[in-house]
């Protein structure tokens, strides 16, 4: 027996290191290696080919319970009994089956090996037998490593423990593991590892693919949603000669044929807005955005966003739509809107949801007269809060700071912060009752943004003055190249657009909204990662 094969089969002893070794990874690599070669001198191929009428292990089982309902239904009521009077196991007449996946565990156990099979579904045990496979085809299965690739035919039974199981009558090799799994008992241990070698997660981490499947149908679930009300999904271009559409510093290049400087999109919104110029009036895009920024457990450069355009709607419109989407998606992938996180605490996501103004929000945490007291007084508030605000920064920045820092992150159930000042937000139209409010929303859900929202501003000379003044005020700063005046976009604004509500949701934190992830690594599929480290062995 294998010391991978034994350390499947059982746990290893109390305080054992959960990390394998480099000495021992760079010994059975070695030892795969070796077998990898005895194989190919042997004439056979360790890289299989396509293999038609593969079914999945769900499916399997499936077709068995089927059959063997069918066989109880026409079995007499009281089973009979064999020579020694024990009752005579059900005959169910299954159809043969052919399995591909990868081998997880095996146990040896003399003249038959049990052994696990994983696919992309779930996984199956399969039932080894000398007299079945023959004495080479029997050696060739023990000869098998955790981790190799192959297909599996032959029936299906039910052992004396209850659980499904196929009985092997052929099998073949089709890829050869060279590096072994981290063992079944700890996993991948790293986290950071799991997240550089994320193929290796998700052969080992049942809730990591389970997480991937679910973000495959939550974006589902959105492009079903606005399709069905009408929407035209589009794409608008990832690499752009500005950056515009939020305020952020850019990834930059240089284009050679064009010979000019391009950049990442920080958002998709200029382009978004120009198709409703053009008479589209419903439209989304799903679509990678990239800013040359921090990383956080909140926050990677590249990152998912949807972005939704209505002609003829506002800021109240998006919000409606934002409450239908998020609680019909939710019902979608998760069956109901109450939300258990594993830090204990719970989402509801039952509608209606709270909408309150910015100003309300920072006078409930800093005083009611905030907005009237000395400039000394709001940095003595702020200090008290423990916010590191300096005694140069604007009245407007202290106050975004708190809230920031000191009431977004509070704000774990579904709220609607609205009327956020002007300054804030460029794109936007203004209150019609206050000029230096913009009409927008920030949905705050388990402490973060989820999605911002405006009635957009359609005014092309009020847009022109504040693009120029967010130019003055990014000056000199990381979000200067970011703030440069788009006069095509404005020159599509002169043309007439319709007014509208457009919204921008962040798909990988509604992600982590609906499955309680703590980190945003945890809900992209391969994070951005400082270079230099690599898998052992």
């Amino acid at each position: 027996m294998s010391q991978e094969t034994d350390s499947a089969a059982r746990p290893p002893p109390a305080g054992a290191d959960a990390n394998v070794t480099a000495q021992n990874l760079s010994d059975q690599h070695a030892q795969r290696l070796r077998k990898l070669e005895t194989l190919q001198a042997a004439g056979a191929n360790p890289y299989g080919e396509r293999v038609d009428g593969i079914i999945s292990s769900a499916v399997a089982r499936q077709q068995y319970e089927a059959a063997e309902a069918q066989a109880k239904a026409a079995a007499p009521a009281e089973a009979p009994l064999d020579e020694r009077g024990r009752p005579v196991p059900l005959a169910v007449n299954a159809a043969p089956v052919l399995l591909a996946g990868r081998l997880t565990a095996m146990r040896l156990m003399g003249k038959a090996v049990f052994a696990d099979l994983k696919d992309g579904v779930g996984r199956l045990q399969l039932y080894a037998q000398k007299n079945q496979l023959g004495e080479e085809g029997f050696a060739a299965f023990k000869n098998l490593d955790l981790g190799d690739v192959i297909t599996v035919s032959g029936s299906l039974f039910r052992t004396h423990a209850g659980e499904i199981t196929v009985k092997a009558e052929s099998f073949r090799l089709l890829a050869k593991s060279l590096r072994p799994l981290p063992e079944k008992w700890h996993g991948l241990t790293d986290v950071e590892q799991r997240y550089r070698q994320r193929y290796v997660d998700l052969i080992v981490n049942d809730d990591a693919r389970r997480m991937f499947r679910v973000r495959s149908e939550m974006i589902g679930g959105l492009r079903d949603f606005l399709n069905g009300r009408g929407f035209l999904e589009v794409e608008t271009p990832m690499l752009q000669p500005l950056a515009g559409g939020a305020a952020a510093r850019p990834f930059k290049t240089y284009y050679n044929a064009l010979d000019c400087p391009m950049y990442l999109r920080i958002a998709p919104e200029l382009y978004l807005k120009r198709l409703l110029v053009g008479g589209f009036e419903k439209v989304y895009e799903i679509n990678r955005n990239f800013r040359n920024e921090g990383l956080s457990r909140r926050h990677n450069p590249e990152f998912t966003m949807m972005e939704v355009y209505q002609a003829y709607g506002d800021c109240r419109t998006m919000m409606e739509l934002a409450e239908e989407l998020v609680t019909t998606v939710a019902n979608k992938v998760l069956g109901t809107l109450r939300i258990a996180h594993p830090d204990g605490r719970e989402i509801n996501l039952e509608r209606p949801w709270r909408r309150v103004t910015y100003a309300d929000l920072i006078r409930e945490k800093v005083g009611g007269d905030w907005y009237h007291v000395s400039h000394a007084e709001k940095l003595e508030r702020a200090w008290s809060l423990g916010l590191k605000v300096a005694e140069i920064m604007e009245d407007g920045e202290i106050t975004h700071e708190v809230y920031e820092k000191a009431i977004e992150t509070t704000l774990l159930q579904p709220t609607f912060v609205t009327r956020f000042p002007a300054e804030l937000v460029p794109l936007a139209k203004r209150c019609t009752d206050d000029p230096a409010l913009a009409d927008v929303f920030e949905l705050e859900i388990n402490g973060q943004e989820i999605a911002p929202g405006y009635s957009e501003n359609n005014d092309a000379v009020d847009q022109r003055a504040r693009f120029e003044a967010q130019a003055a005020r990014v000056k000199g700063t990381q979000e200067e190249e970011s703030g440069r005046v788009d006069e095509d976009f404005l020159t599509a604004l002169e043309y007439g657009m319709p007014p509208a509500g457009g919204m921008g949701m962040g798909i990988d934190r509604l992600l982590m909204l609906l499955t309680g992830a703590a980190s945003i690594r945890d809900v992209i599929l391969f994070p951005q990662l400082r270079p230099g480290r690599g898998p052992a062995g």
